[in-house]
């Protein structure tokens, strides 16, 4: 018995071995906050990035030494990808309440007071056009490499920004108020 234990043990310790990847661990090292932060402009929440990213990383990783080239256009792939998967299998639809909100702009003036902001009129495009947006703008990909990241073609990703930046255009979080609506404020 002792003798099995011997001879198994070297096996072992060669699987191991196989089964490291340091030029991945090296990867991770350097690029995972690049690769964190797009994770987050996609699902606005810190908790889900992180699990997203491990997600494409835990997914990269059984195929490391398939990637040829740079792999981090392979793991932001995934990335988009793992989480196009999450959202269409998650509805997020209406929700039934017991009371129905009220109405927060009721009050020009308080809707004169509401600062621009980009991070809610993200929140509010489809999630496919955010997806666009965030690899397009935050990231700095071309048109083609976004097109390939999203498996679609370049005129989509020409329409998905197109429609994504009229609704940002319109959206009340970003446009700033006009000088009458301040005077009206007042």
């Amino acid at each position: 018995m002792a003798e099995q234990g011997s001879t198994l043990a070297p096996v072992v310790q060669e699987a191991g071995k196989a089964m490291r990847h340091p030029d991945f661990d090296e990867f991770v090292a350097a690029r995972s906050g690049r690769l964190l932060r797009t994770a987050y402009l996609l699902t606005r929440d810190h908790g889900l990035a992180e699990d997203l990213l491990q997600t494409a990383l835990a997914k990269a990783w059984f195929s490391w030494t398939r990637i040829q080239g740079d792999p981090e256009p392979y793991l932001r792939k995934v990335l988009v990808n793992t989480y196009a998967t999450w959202w269409r299998r998650r509805w997020n639809g209406e929700r039934p309440v017991d009371q129905l909100p009220e109405d927060s702009t009721a009050d020009h003036a308080e809707a004169a007071g509401v600062s621009q902001d980009l991070w809610t009129a993200l929140g509010r495009l489809p999630r496919r056009q955010r997806a666009v947006v965030v690899l397009r703008f935050f990231e700095d990909l071309s048109e083609a490499e976004t097109a390939r990241v999203l498996e679609c073609s370049s005129g989509t990703v020409k329409s998905q920004t197109s429609k994504a930046l009229a609704k940002l255009r319109v959206d009340p979080a970003v446009v700033a108020p006009t000088s009458d609506e301040i005077g009206e404020a007042r």
